[in-house]
């Protein structure tokens, strides 16, 4: 008798907890008789019907480590000619009964289309930016706000000893998860994120006063954070990825026009620096482990109820399962009560 054989990829930035995801697809799918296959690089390795075999030994013990043993890419099927055409062939061609997507919103809502194309689909929500719909936290996430938290937490003893302003510049294109909670944990002055435009001279000000209290100060500001006096400053790359995002990180961003327009505000020694990849790197806490493994073994439940087009979800402590169609429909922002909780320690 021919074994199911389900497919896994990886898409869009990597994150900690993707091996325990892919491990945890793997070992219970392998012990109910199933075949697994893994693509490389997202989109890109069904695209080009680029995939391995994955075993319980290949899998073996890889939650410890970071990244994805899959690779993963910004590949948008729908931005290669005849992408679902393709997609479809190859889905055949590999006899797969159904294929397993991780990924962040991008990575999702390809694959809630290919569903609607009549693909068996699931989804696993992945992104350190925490900003994917309908589940409450994401893997990844928690390592990251550790390395900002970490971060910061070193620069208050060279910061304070230099009596400077520091501005980090935190990742965060359209939703400010990570600087909220790696700045609150972290200890910074303020946080500034996308969801809630600042005033730079009202920042300048209250900049000002803090440095006067503490004798030093620390600014958390996601990369995406607005301030409509600065954004000629500006100066972002013209590439884009597949989704259409900017590069952000090619240009000069947030982080050291904000250090330069409070320099020349406050008169105040100040200095900026960009977290970039650090933010992603490395192995994942163990909560991202715990969180992944579990995503991983209930994406497979729902392969063995033949749920076609669910996302698996973190709800409250349970584990649960919502609709792609609910998960891709908007992103997950940073509400006012939860920024306002973060204020009540700024200054």
């Amino acid at each position: 008798m021919t074994k199911k054989r389900i497919g896994i990829l990886t898409g869009g930035g990597d994150a900690p907890g993707l091996n325990a995801v892919i491990r945890g697809i793997t070992y219970p799918l392998v012990l109910n008789g199933y075949e697994v296959i893994g693509y490389h690089a997202g989109w890109k390795g069904i695209l080009e019907d680029d995939y391995e075999i994955l075993t319980m030994d290949k899998t073996a013990d890889i939650q410890r480590q970071g990244g994805t043993i899959l690779k993963s890419s910004r590949t948008n099927v729908y931005k290669r000619e005849n992408g679902v055409e393709i997609v479809k062939e190859n889905f055949k061609k590999a006899n797969l009964h159904a294929l397993i997507a991780v990924g962040g919103d991008d990575t999702l809502g390809v694959a809630y289309k290919l569903y609607k194309k009549g693909l068996n689909i699931v989804g696993v929500p992945k992104t350190i930016d925490n900003d994917v719909n309908a589940t409450d936290y994401t893997f990844g996430f928690d390592t990251s706000i550790n390395r900002v938290m970490e971060t910061l937490d070193w620069l208050h003893t060279t910061t304070k000893s230099h009596g400077r302003v520091m501005v980090v510049e935190i990742m965060g294109r359209t939703a400010g998860w990570i600087a909220l909670h790696g700045g609150i944990a972290g200890g910074a002055h303020f946080i500034l994120i996308p969801e809630f435009a600042f005033d730079i001279d009202e920042l300048s000000k209250e900049v000002l006063k803090a440095h006067k209290k503490h004798g030093y100060v620390i600014i958390a500001v996601a990369e995406g954070a607005e301030e409509p006096k600065l954004q000629r400053h500006i100066m972002r790359s013209q590439e884009k990825d597949d989704f259409g995002h900017a590069q952000l990180w090619s240009g000069i961003g947030i982080g050291k026009v904000l250090a330069n327009e409070l320099k020349d505000r406050t008169n105040l020694e100040t200095r900026s620096t960009v977290l970039g990849h650090l933010q992603r790197g490395g192995n994942p806490s163990a909560f991202d482990r715990v969180l992944g493994t579990r995503f991983g073994v209930k994406a497979t439940q729902l392969i063995f109820e033949e749920k076609w087009g669910y996302m698996v979800s973190l709800q409250g402590s349970g584990i649960g399962f919502v609709k792609l169609e609910d998960a891709v429909s908007e992103l997950k922002y940073v509400t006012e009560k939860r920024y306002k909780t973060a204020k009540l320690f700024f200054g």
